[in-house]
């Protein structure tokens, strides 16, 4: 009995759906988008918090280890009173602790968690534009309601969860599951599944310098990212964060995710359209990484007509911002020695619409691999998605340690569709996931093509991947479907055929005798009882 509570209690899921459960009933608790939020909000004190007091605790034993009373008037004055820390812990006024919250009574819940968000807002400019003031007034939950949600989210610890873990996304994503039936397949919110952020940052390398998301939703991205760079070589100091996104609601939520993190952060003042208002013109950066919404339409407004984003290119269509999004990512690359890593919907490889630009793109080697990746890593649509690598050198040299050869005119296709082998169990619908491994190994077949020794006229394996010179692209009309270049093996021709035509025609003689059994029988049976057929 005690084992089936504390599974209960490790179980996320069960503590979000009985969250959901209470706010549904709720009256007051408003739409879906307003239940997500507040939720979101609500985790946010909660880990903001647990945070703090972790901060605190520990600088009470470096004090006692140090030979000092924390618990004196003058050492807490010194040190307590406007604590810092250097993890990227923020020092919480009394009435943002959730200390503070937990302990209030029921009716006062409501007043005093907009207190705590205007005070953060206040003390802190990081947390500016994490969250909306007034959040909970203005929704009002009756007093029993509001408490019961805030108990639970009591139970959603970092002790209990793991420090390393993307929980803000986690929550996040849970909701946009619940909400997953209501979006298209072409549009709408897409979280993006933590094993393919972390084969995009497995392939770009994103250890130090500048990286770029420029449709970031819920920050995933960032803090996969940055917890890689620490396993790499521990220091997350080295990654300069920027990113822009349109609904202001995920990009209150980036902002919460980042911040919790203690990570350096630009996102801009608000939430706007990467397309119409770009927050970060005239910056190049290292490294890019993204999922941009797939297929999108209504992105484009005359005023993009001569953009100079694709200016060297051409207008991409106004149907679907798929170039787009290329010829952003391209235009914000460090001219020199700028990677991104990005998804697109496979339509991309080769639409008729799109082929000057693409033609461009291969021309001028900005393209150095297209990875196929497999069809259920979503949740949200089954979409078949792309994982398009750009590179500004192609050239080789020195990079993270490692000497790469001369690659251009070269393109690495990979095609991981058959990758399916690894399901998730409790979705609602199909699922499947990179494990580490898969993504080791594919990480190494991009590394090994792109290192110095490697010839790349013979680097192919059949129907997983091969290297391809621009001759082939430009034979096949410059499509970037995969299918066009990596042998594919027709494993018919391994079969012997006399011992299989041997195996057949036993069964059918085995078939056809029982068939002959069975008419027999029937015709005895119609004799008995006086008919012939």
């Amino acid at each position: 009995m005690a084992r089936k509570k504390a599974e209960e209690t490790l179980n996320l899921d069960a503590i979000l759906f009985k969250c959901r459960d209470i706010l549904r009933q709720a009256r007051n608790s408003g739409s879906f988008f307003e239940k997500r939020d507040m939720m979101l909000t609500l985790v946010f004190l909660r880990f903001i918090g647990e945070k703090f007091e972790d901060g605190i605790e520990h600088l009470r034993q470096t004090l006692i280890a140090q030979g000092l009373d924390p618990d004196d008037e003058e050492i807490q004055a010194a040190f307590f009173d406007d604590a810092t820390f250097t993890d990227g812990t923020y020092n919480l006024p009394v009435e943002a602790r959730w200390s503070t919250i937990i302990n209030t009574p029921a009716p006062k819940l409501n007043v005093a968690l907009d207190s705590a968000l205007h005070s953060l807002a206040v003390t802190n400019k990081q947390l500016k534009g994490c969250f909306v003031e007034g959040t909970f007034t203005t929704r009002n939950l009756a007093p029993n309601d509001i408490k019961k949600v805030v108990d639970e989210v009591n139970k959603i610890s970092h002790k209990t969860f793991g420090e390393e873990k993307d929980l803000i996304g986690r929550v996040y994503e849970y909701f946009l599951k619940e909400f997953a039936v209501n979006a298209t397949k072409e549009e709408g919110e897409f979280y993006t599944p933590h094993d393919a952020v972390q084969l995009i940052a497995a392939m770009i390398e994103p250890f130090d310098g500048t990286l770029y998301d420029p449709c970031c939703g819920s920050g995933g991205m960032f803090i996969q990212s940055a917890d890689l760079v620490k396993e790499k070589q521990g220091d997350i100091s080295r990654i300069n964060i920027y990113g822009q996104e349109k609904e202001p609601a995920t990009y209150r939520l980036a902002k919460m995710n980042l911040a919790l993190r203690g990570l350096s952060h630009h996102m801009g003042e608000e939430a706007d359209s990467t397309f119409t208002h770009d927050l970060h013109k005239g910056l190049y950066f290292n490294y890019i990484m993204a999922n941009p919404p797939f297929n999108l339409k209504g992105w484009y407004n005359e005023n993009l007509k001569n953009d100079p984003r694709w200016a060297d290119y051409s207008t991409p269509p106004e149907s679907n911002a798929n170039y787009a999004w290329i010829l952003h990512i391209l235009s914000h690359l460090k001219p020199l020695d700028g990677v991104a890593g990005f998804l697109l919907a496979n339509g991309a490889l080769g639409d008729g619409d799109t082929l000057e630009i693409r033609k461009k793109l291969i021309q001028n080697d900005k393209v150095e691999a297209i990875i196929i990746l497999p069809r259920e890593l979503f949740i949200t649509t089954d979409i078949s998605v792309t994982l398009w690598i750009l590179n500004q050198n192609k050239k080789g040299g020195a990079y993270h340690g490692r000497t790469l050869r001369n690659r251009e005119h070269e393109i690495l296709f990979m095609d991981l569709r058959t990758w399916t082998e690894n399901p998730v169990k409790g979705e609602g619908k199909k699922k499947v996931q990179l494990i580490t491994e898969q993504i080791e190994k594919a990480a190494e077949i991009y590394h090994t093509w792109q290192n110095d020794g490697t010839n790349g006229t013979q680097y192919a394996v059949p129907e997983l991947y091969r290297s391809v010179d621009m001759k082939e692209i430009e034979k096949q009309g410059w499509s970037l479907i995969p299918s066009k270049y990596i042998e594919f093996i027709d494993h018919d021709l391994d079969i012997n055929f006399q011992a299989e035509m041997r195996r057949i025609q036993e069964e059918m003689k085995a078939v056809m005798q029982q068939e002959k059994e069975s008419q027999t029988m029937l015709m005895d049976a119609f004799r008995g009882i006086g008919y012939e057929l």
